[in-house]
């Protein structure tokens, strides 16, 4: 077995790797390269890998744009007008939290649609810069046509200036050709690696540098069959239930019990079953909010 999905859902590498591969930095895309995830064999005595999804390839795309957004419009700079840009960050109720608080923290714009390419793309369609992933690899970086524009002017501006605007000419240098190498127009895998190895290599970053951007909270997936899926209506991106009424209450309750609990249950697009994704500090309580969170599932609805 091999391809993103595998390596993401089982975190085991793919058939064919050894002992002499322990450490090294591999990509792994699925059969028609829209998703992309990174991961590293961890020892030569398991086939565990450590894996950096689609969460953090996007945290790794919006610190890069954050810096040269910074760098173009600091106080030292010295174009006739600053660049404005809204970046804003688009993610699915599917995303690490710990992945939310680190771009929150870099004080960015998040914003959540429901799961589904379709809406994250129209949602990152909203601002000058775009970045949308889900945790699978599936994701882009969005630039408007108003904003390379601008991006030109001030390039070709900051170009004719003295040697003291070097810091951003070259800023405004590298997030244009971040805008040509990205496929704007849908998820490429292909396009997302280069970009990704491009900002390794000028950060200077190794694998365990990105690895330590911020540390996943343990997570489980369950699914409980129930008669009928619509009786679940969710609001707020799917983070929330409006019916049946009690059971939003039930999920809050049992995720008071945990430290940096998070749940939210959502029916199948394809099958008569619910979904519960729990996350908490530990996996054996991820496990338990999950397991809690589906028993009150299966007494309301199964």
């Amino acid at each position: 077995m091999c391809g993103a999905d595998f390596v993401q859902k089982e975190r085991v590498a793919p058939h064919g790797f050894s002992s002499d591969d322990v450490g090294v930095r591999c990509a792994s895309l699925d059969g028609d390269a829209d998703r992309l995830v990174y991961f590293r064999v961890s020892s030569a005595s398991s086939n565990d890998v450590n894996l950096v999804d689609g969460d953090k390839i996007l945290s790794l795309f919006a610190l890069f744009i954050r810096e040269q957004l910074d760098v173009i419009n600091s106080s030292g700079a010295q174009a006739n007008e600053p660049l404005p840009a809204r970046l804003g960050i688009v993610q699915t109720a599917y995303a690490n939290g710990a992945s939310t608080k680190f771009l929150k923290s870099l004080g960015l714009e998040v914003a959540f649609t429901p799961t589904g390419v379709k809406y994250l793309h129209k949602k990152a369609l909203e601002y000058d810069i775009g970045i949308y992933f889900e945790a699978n690899g599936h994701g882009t970086v969005l630039f408007s046509d108003d904003f390379i524009s601008q991006l030109e002017s001030l390039s070709n501006e900051l170009s004719c200036q003295a040697a003291a605007c070097s810091a951003q000419y070259q800023a405004a240098v590298r997030l244009m050709a971040a805008s040509q190498l990205i496929n704007q127009a849908v998820g490429d895998a292909l396009s997302g690696l280069l970009l990704v190895e491009a900002i390794l290599q000028y950060k200077g970053w190794s694998f365990q540098n990105w690895c330590e951007l911020y540390s996943d909270l343990p997570s489980r997936q369950l699914k409980v069959k129930v008669i009928d899926r619509s009786a679940i209506v969710t609001t707020d991106a799917e983070r929330k239930v409006s019916q049946p009424s009690s059971l939003q209450e039930l999920i809050d309750m049992e995720t008071a019990n945990y430290s940096h609990g998070r749940c939210f249950v959502r029916p199948s697009g394809t099958e008569d079953v619910v979904r519960v994704y729990a996350e908490a500090s530990t996996q054996v309580a991820a496990d338990s909010l999950a397991k809690s969170v589906a028993h009150h599932v299966e007494r309301l609805l199964g």
